[in-house]
């Protein structure tokens, strides 16, 4: 896809958006099935069925996916597609790969130690580009990209999260 291209595609939904704010506001939505067998979760992607399980740090064999490896898979998604929308957009040629990786004390995640966090300590988004880009738009590049990655943005800047049950 060309800049060209992606400009045709977005210009109507911009166009709407600006027009009817409450429109551009879409609920996305996730569920995983608890079967009650094991501890895991199952999740349906757009794809596949994933299950997700104990990290082997806390008692998991490995053999089912770690949240927060998930989470990171998000970060590393995300970041992915908005450089590359980005640089579709600012007709940069910009391939290679993104790396993500965090820091977790499963103390906290455990009940070890109560001043042990539950979560990630740190996390750190790396790109590993391929690009003839001067270094000037890599910066805008970079840039644009951390302001409109959903995730990182997410994470930078945690929205008012509730939890429910139904019994």
């Amino acid at each position: 896809m060309d800049a060209t291209t992606l400009r045709e595609l977005q210009a109507p939904l911009k166009a709407r958006y600006r027009e009817d704010p409450d429109a551009a506001v879409v609920t996305l939505t996730a569920d995983g099935e608890l079967d009650g067998s094991g501890v895991a979760c199952r999740v349906r992607t757009a794809t596949a069925l994933a299950e997700a399980g104990l990290h082997p740090a806390t008692g998991g064999d490995g053999t089912q996916l770690c949240s927060g490896d998930m989470l990171l898979e998000a970060l590393v998604a995300c970041a992915g597609v908005t450089l590359r929308a980005v640089a579709t957009s600012l007709g940069l040629q910009a391939s290679g790969t993104v790396h993500a990786e965090g820091d977790l004390d499963f103390r906290g995640t455990l009940g070890v130690a109560k001043d042990a966090p539950v979560g990630f300590r740190e996390i750190r988004l790396r790109f590993d580009l391929d690009t003839t880009a001067s270094q000037d738009e890599i910066d805008t590049l970079i840039r644009l990209t951390e302001r409109y990655c959903v995730v990182l943005q997410t994470l930078r800047n945690s929205p008012t999260t509730s939890v429910s049950v139904q019994a």
